[in-house]
C-alpha cells in the first residue's frame, strides 16, 4: 500500500468538513501549549517537552467514546493495542516496539501506580482527567518496561472538580454501563471523592456448538480519593478496585486460501476472571525553590484463565491458569522549582513483585494431567538524575538512570498419566541479576509559539524466565537494547487557532525479545531473542479550531519495523529435525504500518430555552497493513472505522446518540496458528447506543 494514501484520505476528509463549516467567528487560542505533562515528573509544559507526545483530555475521551486503552489505537499515532481473546493478554505497541507475552514494553501508570503486568492493562475508564502517551524510551525517569514509551493516566481530582457526576449507557449486544462519582471539599484543606462503575455486555460472538455467547462480560470498578493540604505539605491517597468476569477467546478457523472464516465451534466454555486492587499514597513538601515527593504504591491482582486450547468440537486440551501478583514500589523525587537558567531533578526508586502462577494442562486422549507451579520474585532499585540548562531560546536536557534488577524462579512440575504419578520435579533456579546505565540527551530551540527539538536515548528491557518451556535452553531469555534518535517540531500558529506536532524517528534494536511457539510441541508461547531489528517512521498531529464552535483534528503515524538479522529453527514433525529459517528483511509482526485518525465536531448554540447546545461529531480511524507472524505469510490489510456522535446539552444534562464502525467493516483483530490450523478473531461489528450524563 502506498505510504501516503491514508494521509491523503485523512487530509481530504478534514478539509472537506472544514470548508463546509467555515465561519468568521473568533475562537479562543488552543490551550495545548499550556497543558502540564505529569509523566515528565518535573511539571513540564507540553510546548517545552522535547519528545513526541499525545495528551488526551477527559472531554476528548468522552466525545470519542474512548473507554479502554485499546480505543486509543490509531487515535494516538503509532500506538496500537490489539484486541485479543481476553483481558489476560493486552500488549501495547508504540513505534513497532511491544511484547506479546511476559513483561510489557510500554509502561503504564495510573495515579502513580505502575502496572507491571499486561493482564492489568485492560480496564474500563471512568472519570479520567487526562491520558498522556509519550513515545520513545522513558527509561531515565521511569525505568522498567518503558523501552517503547509510557502511558500515564490521571483520574479526576476533587481539587479540580466538585459535584456529582452520573453517566448511563445502553447499546446493542446487550451493552449496559453506568458510573457515579461524588467530589467534595471540606474547608480549604481537605478534599475527597468516591466513584463506582459497572459494565455488562451480552457478547459480540456466538459459539454455535454450545449455543451461547463466547465473550459475555461483567465488570465492576471502584475508586476513592482523599487529599489533604497543610501549608507546604500535602498528602493524598488513591485506592481503586476492579473486578472482571469475562467469557473469552472468540477464535474461528480460517481457510487461508479462500480467506473464509468458519463459525466459532468448540465444546468447552472458556473464561478469564480477574480481581485487582491498587493503592497509591503520595506525600509532597514544596517551597518556592524545590519540591520533595514520595509515592508509595501497592497492587494486588488475582486472576484465573480457563481455556479450551484446541478450539474444536473435540476434547483434546484444556488449560487452567491461576495467577496471583503482589507488587509494592517506592519512588522519592527531589526537584527544583521556579528556576531561570538551570532545572534539576534527582530521585530513587525501588520495587518488589511476587508472581505465583499455576498452570494445569489436561490432555484428554492420553488421560494425562500436568501441573506447573511457579513462584517468580523480581526486585530492583535505581537512582536517576536529570538536568536542564536554559539559555535564551535554547534548552539542553540530559538524564541518566542506573538500574539494577534481580530475578528468581522456583519451579515445580507434576505430571500424572492415567492416574499414576510419573514425574515430580522441584527446582530452584539460580538468581539472575541485571544492571544497566541508561542515558538520554535532548536539545530544543523555541521561538514565539514554536519549538524544534532533537533527542538521543537508550532503551533497555531486562531479560527473564519463560513460564512455558520444554528445552533447557528455552528457560531464560536475555535483555534487549535500543538506540533511539528523534527530531521533532511543535507549533501554534494562525493566531492560536492551529497546533501541529511533527516527529521523525529511527530505532536500532539489539537482541529483540520475540514471541515464539514452544519447541518442540508447539503448544503455548515463549520468549526468545532475535538478532538486530530496526524501526523508522514519523508522526503528525494537527488540532485546528477555525471558527467558534468548530473543531477539527487528525493524526497520522507511519512505522516501518523490520528484522535486520533474525534466524530461527522450526521442528519438522515428520523428520523430527530442525529447519533453519532466515527472516532477514521481514516486517516485525503485530505492527501496523499506518495509524490514521481524524475527528470533526461542530457545536451549535441554540436560541431556544429547551437546549443550550447541539453538538455533532464524526470520527475516523484506520489501521494497517499488519503482518501476524515472523514469516510474513498472513496479514491484515489497511481497514477503516467510522464513528459518529450527536449530543444534546442543557446545563448539566447531556444526551448522546452514537455509533461505532458505522460501515460494519469486516477485519481480523487477531490471528494465530496452532495444531496446523489458522485461527482468527473477527473485529467488532457495528455498534450503536445512547448515553445520558448528569453533572450537578
Amino acid at each position: 500500500m502506498n505510504v501516503f494514501r491514508p494521509l491523503v484520505l485523512l487530509t481530504s476528509t478534514l478539509l472537506l468538513f472544514a470548508s463546509a463549516f467555515a465561519q468568521n467567528d473568533t475562537v479562543p487560542e488552543i490551550e495545548m501549549q499550556e497543558i502540564v505533562v505529569g509523566a515528565s515528573k518535573n511539571q513540564t509544559k507540553y510546548r517545552d517537552l522535547a519528545a513526541s507526545a499525545s495528551v488526551v483530555g477527559g472531554s476528548t475521551l468522552q466525545a470519542g467514546q474512548i473507554r479502554t486503552l485499546s480505543d486509543l489505537s490509531a487515535f494516538v499515532p503509532n500506538f496500537f493495542m490489539p484486541e485479543y481473546g481476553s483481558k489476560l493478554t493486552s500488549p501495547v505497541y508504540i513505534r513497532g516496539i511491544g511484547s506479546r507475552i511476559n513483561s510489557p514494553s510500554v509502561g503504564l501508570y495510573v495515579d502513580g501506580v505502575p502496572y507491571f503486568e499486561k493482564s492489568a492493562f485492560a480496564f474500563d475508564f471512568f472519570d479520567i482527567q487526562q491520558i498522556e502517551v509519550l513515545r520513545g524510551p522513558q527509561g531515565t525517569l521511569f525505568g522498567r518496561n518503558t523501552i517503547a514509551g509510557i502511558v500515564n493516566i490521571t483520574t479526576l481530582s476533587p481539587m479540580d472538580f466538585r459535584g456529582l457526576r452520573i453517566t448511563a449507557t445502553a447499546a446493542n449486544f446487550g451493552n449496559y454501563a453506568g458510573n457515579v462519582g461524588y467530589y467534595g471539599k471540606i474547608g480549604k484543606n481537605f478534599a475527597y471523592s468516591v466513584g463506582a462503575n459497572y459494565m455488562h455486555n451480552d457478547g459480540f460472538y456466538n459459539n454455535t456448538l454450545l449455543g451461547q455467547a463466547v465473550d459475555k462480560t461483567d465488570a465492576y470498578g471502584f475508586r476513592n480519593r482523599l487529599i489533604g493540604k497543610f501549608g507546604k505539605f500535602s498528602i493524598e491517597n488513591i485506592i481503586s478496585a476492579d473486578r472482571s468476569l469475562q467469557g473469552g477467546y472468540p477464535y474461528a478457523v480460517l481457510d487461508s486460501t479462500k480467506m473464509f472464516t468458519s463459525e466459532i465451534n468448540y465444546n468447552q466454555p472458556s473464561t478469564y476472571n480477574r480481581d485487582m486492587l491498587s493503592d497509591a499514597f503520595i506525600a509532597k513538601f514544596a517551597t518556592e525553590k524545590f519540591e520533595v515527593s514520595s509515592t508509595t504504591s501497592y497492587q494486588y491482582m488475582l486472576d484465573k484463565q480457563s481455556i479450551d486450547q484446541d478450539f474444536s468440537a473435540d476434547s483434546t486440551y484444556f488449560v487452567v491458569q491461576d495467577q496471583k501478583q503482589n507488587m509494592i514500589s517506592e519512588e522519592l523525587i527531589l526537584r527544583s522549582k521556579n528556576t531561570k537558567y538551570y532545572e534539576w531533578l534527582v530521585g530513587g526508586y525501588a520495587f518488589q513483585q511476587t508472581l505465583d502462577k499455576s498452570v494445569e494442562v489436561n490432555t484428554y486422549k492420553i488421560k494425562n494431567v500436568s501441573t506447573k507451579d511457579y513462584t517468580n520474585i523480581v526486585w530492583g532499585y535505581a537512582a536517576f538524575h536529570q538536568s536542564t540548562f536554559k539559555y535564551a531560546n535554547f534548552k539542553l536536557t540530559a538524564g541518566v538512570r542506573i538500574d539494577f534488577e534481580n530475578d528468581s524462579l522456583h519451579y515445580k512440575f507434576i505430571n500424572i498419566k492415567k492416574g499414576a504419578e510419573t514425574v515430580n520435579v522441584d527446582t530452584v533456579y539460580p538468581l539472575r541479576a541485571y544492571s544497566k546505565v541508561v542515558p538520554k540527551i535532548a536539545v530544543s530551540y523555541a521561538i514565539n509559539k514554536s519549538s524544534i527539538y532533537a533527542s538521543v536515548a537508550d532503551g533497555y528491557k531486562t531479560g527473564g524466565y519463560n513460564a512455558t518451556f520444554e528445552r533447557p535452553e528455552d528457560l531464560t531469555y536475555e535483555p534487549e537494547y535500543s538506540k533511539n534518535y528523534e527530531l521533532g517540531f511543535k507549533s501554534t500558529f494562525m493566531g492560536g487557532k492551529m497546533h501541529t506536532d511533527v516527529a521523525v524517528f529511527y530505532i536500532n534494536w539489539l537482541n529483540q525479545q520475540i514471541t515464539q511457539a514452544v519447541i518442540p510441541s508447539g503448544r503455548g508461547t515463549m520468549q526468545k531473542n532475535a538478532g538486530i531489528s530496526e524501526s523508522k517512521g514519523f508522526e503528525l498531529s494537527v488540532i485546528h479550531k477555525p471558527t467558534k464552535g468548530f473543531s477539527i483534528s487528525g493524526s497520522y503515524g507511519y512505522t516501518e519495523a523490520k528484522f535486520v538479522t533474525y534466524h530461527d529453527s522450526i521442528l519438522n514433525n515428520v523428520t523430527k529435525e530442525y529447519a533453519h529459517i532466515n527472516y532477514d528483511g521481514n516486517y516485525i509482526p503485530l505492527v501496523p504500518r499506518h495509524t490514521v485518525s481524524g475527528q470533526v465536531s461542530y457545536s451549535y448554540n441554540c436560541k431556544f430555552k429547551a437546549l443550550d447546545k447541539i453538538r455533532i461529531g464524526i470520527g475516523y480511524k484506520g489501521n494497517g497493513d499488519l503482518y501476524w507472524n515472523d514469516d510474513n505469510v498472513t496479514m491484515q490489510k489497511y481497514y477503516n472505522l467510522l464513528d459518529a456522535k450527536l449530543s444534546f446539552i442543557k446545563k448539566g444534562l447531556q444526551l448522546d446518540f452514537w455509533g461505532k464502525n458505522l460501515t460494519n467493516e469486516t477485519y481480523h483483530a487477531y490471528y494465530f496458528k496452532a495444531s496446523g490450523k489458522n485461527y482468527v478473531q473477527v473485529g467488532k461489528p457495528l455498534q450503536f447506543g445512547a448515553n445520558l450524563s448528569i453533572t450537578l
